[in-house]
């Protein structure tokens, strides 16, 4: 292969993904020549849209599908975390890069205390699971949608546009905004989103030549954690907007799950935490999802679906 197609969305987030994942591609051994490819997506367009009303749809992913089931592109480079759970036919996810931090965090307005937000200070997010996790912690605090992409939304709340957004730890250490962060925000109180933090690298299931190649990126830990989570939200029948936190870890031979589901108004939550093995995180995926769902998981979904229709 003398020229590998790499396909990404165009915004900055996206853009330094891709970058990253060429730039550990030519430190293999007889590197091939990556050509990155910008793709518009429904995401991109579609900017007044809130993301909870997307749910399932491939919102930022269906058109690099697309481009590259059909042969547009030989690999796909997404936020794993957009991923849905049931693949595109055809198409596998070949590697998953060492994952960065997982944490969400508040960036705040200028002389705004992360941890004095006065009451009825606006917070902006356009995820469900962080409206509904802020709700829990804070009932005076007032929620506001908010869209564009990373660097648009800092540009918002220092316009003074809200008083805090919620944004992704990683997301923001990417594009060098990690000194933006008031407060990083503790898995027990702001679960992340399934798989968080990693990047997801799409190639076809018979391109044999592009996935030998790709796989050679792959980060064990990483992709056993991120396997147990996108196979616990598999299981509960969820897309990635419901508000849903989860977060898995190795310790030694053993691998730690954590999920909470939370009422859209933060008024009930279940949490459940799991130790497996690190060999069978499938297993461990779906024991979770059956505890949650044992527990009344599926009543407080429906419920929150129901809420932000």
């Amino acid at each position: 292969m003398s020229t590998l197609r790499l396909g990404t969305r165009g915004s900055a987030l996206a853009l330094w993904q891709a970058h990253h994942v060429a730039a550990l591609l030519a430190e293999l051994p007889a590197a091939p020549k990556v050509e990155i490819i910008e793709i518009k997506t429904a995401g991109d367009v579609a900017l007044d849209t809130p993301l909870w009303k997307t749910a399932g749809k491939g919102f930022f992913t269906a058109e690099l599908d697309r481009a590259l089931s059909e042969g547009e592109i030989d690999l796909a480079v997404h936020s794993l975390k957009d991923l849905p759970t049931k693949m595109v036919a055809g198409l596998q996810l070949a590697a998953v890069p060492e994952r960065e931090d997982s944490h969400d965090a508040l960036v705040c307005g200028a002389g705004i205390d992360a941890d004095k937000l006065p009451p009825g200070a606006t917070i902006g997010t356009s995820s469900l699971r962080r409206r509904a996790f802020i709700a829990r912690w804070r009932k005076d605090i007032a929620h506001r949608e908010l869209r564009g992409n990373v660097p648009t939304r800092v540009g918002k709340v220092d316009a003074g546009s809200y008083d805090a957004i919620v944004l992704a730890v990683a997301g923001l250490k990417r594009l060098g905004l990690a000194a933006r962060i008031s407060k990083v925000l503790p898995f027990d109180t702001f679960p992340p989103a399934v798989a968080q933090g990693a990047l997801g690298l799409m190639t076809r299931a018979d391109d044999a030549t592009t996935s030998s190649i790709v796989r050679k990126l792959d980060d064990a830990p990483s992709r056993i954690a991120v396997t147990a989570e996108r196979v616990l939200l598999q299981h509960l029948e969820g897309g990635c907007q419901i508000p849903l936190g989860a977060i898995a870890y190795l310790d030694g031979d053993a691998l730690m799950l954590a999920a909470q589901v939370c009422a859209l108004d933060g008024s009930n939550s279940i949490s459940v935490e799991k130790r497996g093995a690190a060999a069978n995180p499938e297993g461990l995926g779906i024991a979770l999802a059956e505890e949650l769902i044992s527990r009344g998981a599926h009543e407080i979904l429906k419920a929150g679906a129901v809420q932000a229709s």
